[in-house]
């Protein structure tokens, strides 16, 4: 992922959040431009004036894993999770399994992820991993997920059905997440039954997503977790500025809206469901 989605111009400060806020459960802060402690530091400062206390900082490749969980470790408000992003399963040598089992079980890294199948790029993105070698990255992330008793964090691209097949064949963690959640009811009714969290990203408040509102009207309270996914998918009324973690409160409110709820009771829910699946403290 590249730095320069964080130097575009960041957005103002939506309305803070009300309550106890809310937990951004998936970003990305070295894509969004932090570098040092410091900006560690500041973009959480820029998050919690507005309600969003602690965010998942998440690992796409092995200099990004490394930098997640330092980022975790200095900062109490920041946890990690690490894998290889299934476009870069590829580079899952022998050497890099060992090295993401080590990372993974550190203390302030509080799933595997993100990790799965991505159908889009395979044919557009020089290099990337092809689905069967994604499938074989992905099998593996699920088992040390199993061995560590973490959760697995899912990138699902135009891949839901085999994705969920995965997961059948080679038997779901405990805790599963569909990070930035991209399908319609059908998926949703499928991940309600299976008891996997759906974590609602920024495509949650754009205005042509009527699939996509229509699963989260489906999903069970206790499964929704939000996220920004930043810098990417900035949410509406912001497309195409930076996004970062203190964005999260207008994916509050479009999901709160597309649930036909306050933005209160989505706030209250989904932190508290964070707390749960990731074990925070």
């Amino acid at each position: 992922m590249s730095g320069a989605y964080g130097r575009r111009e960041r957005p103002p400060a939506p309305e803070p959040l009300t309550g106890a806020g809310t937990v951004d459960a998936h970003t990305h802060l070295d894509a969004a431009g932090c570098v040092t402690a410091e900006d560690v530091a500041a973009a959480m400062d820029r998050a919690e004036a507005v309600g969003v206390h602690r965010a998942v900082t998440v690992a796409d490749d092995l200099d990004s894993a490394r930098w997640v969980v330092g980022a975790a470790e200095a900062d109490p408000r920041v946890f990690a999770t690490v894998a290889l992003h299934p476009t870069r399963a590829n580079a899952l040598d022998e050497a890099a399994r060992a090295e993401i089992e080590k990372l993974a079980a550190g203390p302030r890294v509080v799933a595997v992820g993100e990790t799965g199948l991505d159908y889009y790029w395979p044919g557009k993105l020089d290099g990337c991993a092809e689905p069967g070698e994604q499938r074989e990255a992905f099998a593996w992330h699920i088992d040390l997920a199993k061995r560590l008793g973490k959760p697995v964090m899912i990138h699902d691209r135009d891949a839901h059905e085999d994705v969920l097949d995965v997961l059948r064949a080679e038997g779901a963690p405990e805790r599963v997440i569909f990070h930035c959640f991209s399908g319609g009811p059908r998926l949703a009714r499928a991940c309600a039954e299976a008891g996997y969290l759906m974590s609602f990203a920024g495509p949650i408040t754009f205005r042509n997503a009527a699939e996509l509102h229509a699963a989260a009207a489906l999903a069970p309270a206790e499964l929704l977790l939000v996220e920004t996914d930043a810098p990417f998918l900035t949410p509406h009324p912001h497309r195409g500025r930076a996004n970062e973690p203190y964005c999260l409160p207008w994916t509050v409110r479009g999901l709160a809206a597309a649930r036909g709820e306050d933005a209160e009771t989505v706030a209250e829910a989904t932190r508290v469901n964070a707390e749960r699946v990731f074990g925070l403290e």
